[in-house]
């Protein structure tokens, strides 16, 4: 028994059983691979579409003829003709002054004009008769005229009595009452002439190529946002604004319904060209620094990861110039979980 465990007995046991342990330790374990499940993603297929390059502006809507009426002479008014916001003719009778003196004056050169041509006609027959002479009738003649130029002037005095509207327009608020003293220059109402109505408007230099007199404009004005207002160009400033690089564009919109008024802000679009081009939703493209990806779902249903070049945008679309083909299918909903080389199942859109 003492000869079964010796020193080099117990060596060898221990050795074995230290390498048993070591083996077992590190023989490799296979686990069974799960196979990867596909991500459920939806899609578009890449297909060619118009894209309206539209230029979009702020633009202010001006009366095609404005003025403010006022007095020309300080006196006081006996008479209004007219009420707040009432359409007008040119030449209606608006506002009338105290005119007593005015029309007194009048008469009174009406009178000496009469009497300075009997004047006249009897210095000429006397002449023809020789009872008087050439420069007598010379100097009633330059009498008549000095009476008539007086007349004209004190007509015009009169006139400027009555104040009248000068265009067909429609009238503001009335700013003055019966017996009111009103100076010169002082606003008695507004006149406006708002059919057809100006809109000015300004566009960038960078587009001053794509303006042309003709060409169709549409405005939207918050006070009407479902419906557009069409225009036409008619005029191009002379002159781009040093400061903004921009140049300043009129339009006329008709307004027969008077639905926009002077000063309103409304905004401006004009198409400049129509185009087809590939079209990708926005939420398809990953920006990533300076480029931009997309993921390519090919024949499959493996998402590969693509570079592309964009273009022109508009709402919720980008133009794509390069890196895709019309047809090929490109992931648009559940990028967060892309990554080159996945599975994925197509969900239809709904």
């Amino acid at each position: 028994m003492a000869k079964l465990f010796n020193p080099v007995t117990l060596f060898v046991v221990v050795l074995a059983l230290g390498a048993g342990y070591f083996t077992f330790l590190h023989e490799p374990v296979v686990e069974e691979q799960k196979p990867q499940q596909a991500v459920p993603v939806k899609a578009t297929q890449v297909s060619e579409q118009p894209f309206r390059d539209i230029i979009e502006a702020l633009g202010t809507a001006q009366a095609n003829e404005s003025v403010v009426i006022t007095a020309q002479s300080q006196d006081q008014v006996i008479a209004v003709h007219f009420t707040d916001g009432e359409t007008v003719e040119a030449g209606q009778l608006l506002v009338e002054l105290d005119s007593r003196e005015e029309s007194a004056r009048v008469q009174e050169l009406k009178f000496r004009l009469a009497e300075a041509n009997r004047q006249y006609q009897r210095l000429q027959d006397l002449v023809a008769q020789n009872a008087a002479s050439q420069q007598q009738l010379e100097t009633q003649d330059v009498l008549v005229k000095e009476i008539v130029a007086a007349l004209e002037v004190a007509e015009t005095q009169l006139a400027q009595k009555r104040i009248v509207a000068p265009f067909d327009g429609r009238l503001g608020i009335r700013q003055v009452s019966v017996g009111s003293l009103v100076s010169p220059g002082e606003q008695i109402t507004t006149l406006d002439d708002i059919t057809p109505i100006k809109l000015d408007f300004s566009v960038p230099e960078l587009f001053f190529a794509s303006l042309e007199v003709g060409q169709t404009i549409t405005a939207r004005s918050g006070a009407y946002p479902d419906e557009a207002f069409t225009g036409i160009i008619r005029s191009i400033d002379s002159r781009v604004d040093p400061l903004t690089r921009s140049i300043l564009v009129r339009a006329e919109v008709p307004n027969t319904d008077a639905k926009l008024r002077p000063g309103m802000l409304l905004r401006v679009e004009l198409l400049r060209s129509v185009n087809d081009v590939l079209l990708l939703p926005e939420r398809a493209i990953v920006p990533l620094d300076s480029r931009h990806f997309v993921y390519v779902i090919d024949e499959d249903n493996v998402a590969r990861e693509r570079q592309v070049v964009i273009g022109r945008r508009q709402p919720g679309l980008v133009e794509i110039i390069d890196g895709l083909e019309l047809g090929e299918q490109v992931v648009t909903d559940g990028i967060v979980r892309m990554r080159d080389g996945i599975s994925v199942t197509v969900q239809e859109e709904g």
